[in-house]
């Protein structure tokens, strides 16, 4: 049974995506994440603590595979300035960039995409505030660990306190290590450019990028392996709920419109077609519904007007006989 809309859920569905909307909504997220970080900061006794469980865990389970990978980077500086320049940029590059791509290029993916990137964001705040935890380089010295982008910060633009600029490391939280956003967002990246690259370049790109990312958050000391295990899972607990957030905004939109005035239609109906991306099993009539009240589909092609059984073969109330039926002369009587 094809499931349908209230009206005002349809037009709300078929807003156009506009780029001056769109940018200070991400900027506004952006902003509302960075302060919650400062926010969270939480009791640096408790952050230590939850480091060494998080240690601990991993030594019983024999994945503590920063151990070797920090003594790698540091070792090698072949090695560990890359990674520096890596961990401390391409956080804030790759991501906005791929935003724009699928804006630019691919719209009809742009707005189930988006909202699944912020959804996750949102979810990974709230671990920030609920575990403060300790990254390995601010551990003490006799837990094995040492600080690479102290150790190289003469190469880069980062100061030895953190990995923002020279003189702005009091600005960040320098304990929301869990989970591991620079993995999850990477994971993120990865997903749209396998999805949706079209050269199998891309498609390389979209498997080497999180992996690495995932080699040198750990290798720089800057998560554990257990913070990229739960970066990947907010990742996958904001797919999952990004339909759900997208129906919500939609209802939202449609009270909106309903109290105001209507929302001014798209010339596509993106919203339904980026529903289908996050619900691939919805079944054609849900993702393209027949406009309501009209005698036109979606795509502009034109149906025949739904006729009244009560006057034979598709006469309108009140025809005369000769007028049944596509120009048919009326049947004798």
């Amino acid at each position: 049974m094809p499931q349908t809309e209230t009206p005002g859920i349809e037009a709300a569905s078929r807003t156009r995506l506009r780029w001056f909307t769109e940018l200070p909504l991400i900027m506004l997220v952006y902003a509302c994440y960075s302060a919650g970080r400062l926010l969270a900061r939480g009791d640096v006794s408790s952050a230590v603590d939850h480091g060494l469980a998080i240690l601990r865990v991993e030594k019983v389970l024999h994945i503590n595979a920063e151990h070797p990978l920090n003594r790698l980077f540091t070792s090698q500086a072949w090695l560990g300035v890359p990674a520096d320049f890596w961990y401390a940029s391409l956080h804030y590059v790759v991501t906005p960039a791929i935003l724009v791509w699928l804006f630019r290029s691919l719209k009809p993916h742009y707005r189930a995409a988006r909202t699944w990137l912020m959804t996750s964001t949102f979810i990974g705040l709230i671990g920030f505030t609920l575990l403060p935890t300790c990254p390995p380089r601010l551990l003490s010295a006799g837990h094995g660990f040492v600080d690479t982008m102290a150790q190289y910060s003469s190469y880069g633009w980062w100061g030895g306190e953190a990995s923002a600029p020279r003189g702005m490391g009091g600005m960040t939280n320098q304990y929301a290590a869990m989970p591991s956003l620079h993995v999850g967002w990477a994971l993120w990246c990865g997903v749209m450019l396998w999805r949706y690259g079209r050269t199998p370049a891309a498609k390389i790109a979209g498997v080497v990028y999180p992996l690495v990312t995932t080699i040198v958050v750990m290798g720089t000391a800057n998560h554990y392996f257990l913070d990229a295990v739960a970066g990947a899972a907010v990742m996958g607990v904001g797919f999952l709920l990004a339909p759900l957030v997208m129906r919500a905004a939609d209802r939202a939109k449609a009270g909106f419109a309903t109290r105001f005035g209507p929302v001014p239609a798209a010339t596509h109906d993106a919203s339904l077609a980026l529903s289908s991306d996050l619900s691939p099993d919805a079944s054609p009539d849900t993702r393209a519904p027949v406009v309501s009240g009209g005698c036109q589909t979606s795509t502009g092609e034109r149906i025949p007007r739904q006729r009244d059984a009560r006057f034979g073969s598709g006469a309108e109330p009140g025809a005369s006989p000769t007028d049944a039926g596509d120009g048919a002369p009326a049947p004798a009587r």
